[in-house]
């Protein structure tokens, strides 16, 4: 390293760290940035103030790690000197003891009255006499363990001070090569940083403390601060909203359903009414002309599996359930994910509804589905599509978004129109991700077959369910297999030649 270069890193270690610890973070660095193995180097600062020091210097995500252990640590330390560490044990003795006089005087009552039930009496006195001395008995066992517990906390804490130490000096140094690389300013102040830091792991040991060591009785701590009315007016609220959405559109979810059972009726009439052959053969033909030739033997190897069971009407249900949900989250999908790639701020707004439609359990989401669809297939179908469309939009997205740069400005060059760069451009080069896009469309709404067998949806998902309840293991092994070998023929069909046997 020159010494202009030396200079200059120099400057840059006063600015980052502060001009007071110059020499010492400069030194450091260099024996850090020098070195091909781990240093070895103790901050004295980071073992006096520990998870305060991390705050105080921006690495945050130590500071967190660090207070947990730090806090760990002190809980055994207080628990060690101060805890009443008998007091369970103290409270079953008390109730035991009221126990005891009240046989006591039953005792004396019965010995006044020449009772029989002396001797019964007499017995019980006597084991609760022994439970006594039992208890008593662990509390000498568990104040003899107070030192040790001390002294378990005290190495801890000690450990964790030294590898704070120890470890500083390397993650400020990772940290001072990221800011030199981008020299991006710290959304807080020197001052700022450490009031934060103080405040946190301050007010961390402060309520686990008056929690685990003291006990103190504090309703905020204990419980969170809420009251059942809270609750109850928020589920009001929700159901009164479903309530106007319900009454008010009952003419547009009407209509959503009708289009819906037009779709899903014509397509169980092509699968179901047509002879099994013909819905086989071609199949078996779209497998071949989409993948290979091996690809559509074993299509035929599945579809003689589902036929053989007595599978083949509740699987071309499923098949027309999938179908009505497949081409109605496409066909939303990808316009909506051609739309979003070319305005990423309405990506931004509905990426959250994505998320959520993806993470929200699908029982949740069925209740508001039975409230607008009532029950049967169009809600089957909706649940469905709520799951399945997300993939096909985000993976739209990501082909059109990963189009280079460099070929649409040619293609603008050239003189384009926006119509003929996203058709004979963005979206042939978007292709691969997009059909990934659809198989895992398809592959998901599939997956929510049994669990639209609770709202009337027909097909295998209805004899999964039947099993379920009966406990019937054949049954339910068959229908599930019947559903991994349609999915398994919808792959092969939709990835093509891009996806291996």
């Amino acid at each position: 390293m020159t010494a202009f270069e030396s200079g200059n890193k120099d400057k840059a270690v006063a600015q980052f760290t502060g001009s007071r610890n110059q020499a010492y973070y400069a030194q450091a660095f260099h024996a850090i940035g020098e070195s091909r193995h781990f240093v070895w180097t103790v901050n004295r600062a980071a073992l006096l103030l520990g998870p305060i020091w991390f705050g105080f210097r921006g690495l945050w995500q130590w500071m967190l790690a660090f207070t947990i252990l730090e806090t760990f640590a002190l809980i055994l330390i207080g628990r060690g000197l101060w805890a009443d560490l008998t007091q369970s044990v103290g409270a079953r003795i008390a109730s035991i003891e009221i126990q005891l006089d009240l046989r006591k005087e039953q005792l004396e009552t019965a010995l006044a009255e020449g009772s029989n039930s002396v001797a019964a009496l007499r017995r019980n006195i006597e084991g609760l006499e022994g439970i006594i001395a039992q208890a008593q008995s662990e509390m000498l066992e568990i104040e003899a363990g107070r030192f040790g517990l001390f002294l378990t906390g005290l190495a801890l804490f000690l450990g964790a001070r030294l590898i704070m130490s120890v470890l500083a000096n390397p993650l400020l140094a990772r940290s001072f090569a990221s800011w030199r690389a981008t020299r991006q300013r710290p959304q807080l102040s020197p001052f700022g940083r450490l009031a934060v830091a103080v405040a946190f792991v301050l007010g961390i040991h402060a309520v686990n403390y008056s929690f685990y060591v003291f006990a103190l009785d504090v309703p905020f701590i204990k419980s969170f601060p809420t009251t059942a009315d809270i609750r109850a007016y928020a589920v009001d609220a929700i159901e009164d909203a479903f309530d106007f959405l319900t009454i008010h559109g009952d003419g547009f979810f009407d209509a959503i359903s009708f289009g819906i059972r037009v779709v899903l009726d014509a397509l169980e009439t092509v699968f179901v009414e047509t002879p099994w052959m013909v819905v086989a053969a071609f199949v078996i033909g779209v497998t071949a002309l989409s993948a290979n030739v091996r690809s559509a033997v074993i299509a035929a190897v599945f579809l003689a599996y589902i036929g053989s069971v007595g599978l083949w009407v509740l699987a071309m249900q499923t098949l027309a359930l999938l179908g009505t949900a497949a081409c109605i989250s496409i066909s939303l999908g990808i316009p909506l994910g051609i739309y979003s790639a070319r305005r990423p701020r309405f990506y931004r707004v509905i990426r959250p509804i994505l998320d959520m439609q993806q993470t929200m359990p699908t029982f949740v989401y069925m209740i508001p589905v039975i409230a607008f669809f009532g029950t049967g297939k169009a809600a089957a179908v909706v649940t469905c599509l709520i799951f399945g469309m997300p993939p096909v939009v985000r993976l739209t997205v990501l082909g059109i978004q990963g189009v280079p740069a460099s070929i649409r400005e040619a293609a603008v060059a050239y003189g384009s129109s926006e119509w003929y760069l996203m058709t004979r451009v963005e979206l042939p080069l978007a292709a691969p991700s997009i059909r990934a896009g659809i198989n895992q469309t398809i592959l998901l709404s599939l997956l929510t077959v049994v669990v639209a067998s609770l709202i009337g949806a027909k097909g295998l998902g209805e004899d999964v369910l039947e099993a379920l309840q009966y406990a019937s293991i054949g049954q339910g092994l068959l229908a599930g297999l019947a559903i991994l070998f349609l999915a398994k023929i919808l792959d092969r069909i939709f990835m093509g030649k891009n996806d291996g046997v």
